[in-house]
């Protein structure tokens, strides 16, 4: 193979470099001649102290990463790949109690607690209120005074929050907190919002002390619902109170940013590619959400550390160094995806990484992800079929999320 061609200092974490794209074309220079290559970071830009990681963009080298936790680990550096220069590791240790960042055998016993919120019976019980809560945000968005309206605030966001607040019973109400403090979780990268790592920190803390008050509620006086499931017995394999802190944590971030800009990031595909939102409108295939992740992949990376030596790729991984798993490098490998840069809402079979490489972190929330996305294009397909863009989407600067700010669009 020949060396790719990419610029000297070019870093794929780049927040400045994800705030105006998803390079996708340095992606399939290094699927095809170098799959697996090292990226320095001189200057501690990642917050980690080393100099650098190895990116990994085949399909295949992802999902071996992905499920071989025993060599490619969450929880030596965390899931996070690119924090910054003024993070201390304390901060970055602290994110280990987060679900993302366990490695089993304690991601096993957590996971196996809260996967009790995601049963098939429980999204199901879901679905016919969130089927009503998508069409009422439709409808309220349709009934916006003036020429346009911001679709991400207006419909994508919604659904994704208040999905969550009926999952763990969430007053409606506070949906907006959760919402304020996941933005600036994940924002403090982007200087238009003007929120630094400690803000970003403080309200990560609120989250975790509203979701222990809910634990703490419930173990008082217990109720029929998902909070009192996970936290009422701890002594009968249930969360601790820190514990479901922790896990409405994740969930603010993991189940309500990537699924609003999956979103949002299908709306933009949809409008851009009017042949497929015409055969939408008209049929609603059942492979339409899962094209719309792939197409998204609201999650660019994540990491894993090397528990060991080991070989990917051809390289000599060591043991310590950082690997960055690109899961729209994986999303758009041509040996796994029949013309993967086309849009097409009818590919089946489409084993995307949008959800995860498979492994133990394979996404919780998938099925709830996979509905939300259908209720809420279905009713947007029923309420607002001309909708049309109204301006380019303004992408959030984050070194991992592939984050959308704003989208203007308009009824036509």
């Amino acid at each position: 193979m020949s060396c790719p061609a990419l610029p000297d200092g070019f870093d794929f974490t780049d927040p400045d470099l994800l705030q105006s794209r998803v390079p996708l074309p340095e992606f399939a220079e290094l699927r095809r001649a170098e799959p697996v290559r090292w990226i320095p970071q001189p200057g501690n830009v990642a917050g980690f102290r080393d100099e650098g990681y190895w990116a990994v963009t085949r399909h295949a080298d992802v999902k071996y990463v992905s499920t071989h936790p025993e060599i490619f680990s969450s929880y030596l550096n965390t899931a996070i790949i690119r924090f910054n220069e003024r993070i201390d590791r304390d901060a970055i240790d602290a994110q280990r109690l987060i679900l993302l960042n366990m490695d089993p055998p304690e991601h096993t016993r957590v996971r196996g607690i809260v996967q009790r919120v995601f049963t098939p019976r429980a999204i199901r019980a879901l679905e016919e209120r969130l089927r009503n809560r998508a069409q009422s945000i439709v409808d309220t968005a349709r009934a916006l005074p003036g020429a346009s309206f911001d679709f991400v605030t207006q419909v994508a966001c919604e659904l994704p929050l208040q999905a969550i607040a009926e999952l763990i019973g969430i007053p409606q109400d506070d949906r907006a907190k959760i919402f304020d403090w996941s933005n600036k979780m994940i924002s403090y990268d982007d200087p238009e919002y003007a929120i630094s790592e400690e803000v970003g920190q403080e309200s990560a803390m609120e989250v975790i002390a509203y979701a222990m008050n809910m634990a703490a509620d419930r173990k008082q006086c217990p109720a029929k619902d998902i909070v009192t499931t996970l936290v009422a017995a701890e002594d009968e394999g249930n969360l601790n109170s820190d514990e479901f802190g922790f896990f409405v944590l994740m969930l603010a971030v993991a189940g309500n940013e990537t699924t609003r800009n999956a979103i949002t990031h299908g709306m933009h595909a949809f409008l851009t590619h009017p042949d497929q939102w015409e055969l939408y409108t008209a049929e609603r295939p059942a492979t339409a959400a899962e094209e719309i992740v792939r197409w998204a992949t609201p999650v660019n990376s994540f990491q894993r550390t090397a528990t060991q030596d080991t070989e990917l790729g051809g390289k000599q991984i060591k043991k310590g160094d950082r690997v960055g798993i690109f899961y729209a490098a994986a999303n758009h490998d041509p040996e796994v995806f029949e013309n993967p840069d086309v849009f097409d809402i009818t590919r089946d079979p489409n084993p995307h990484l949008g959800f995860g490489g498979g492994g133990p972190h394979y996404c919780l929330g998938k099925s709830l992800a996979v509905l939300e996305i259908d209720l809420i294009f279905n009713a947007i397909a029923e309420a607002m079929p001309s909708l049309r863009a109204a301006g380019d989407p303004r992408r959030l600067r984050s070194a991992w999320i592939n984050g959308v700010k704003e989208l203007q669009v308009t009824l036509g």
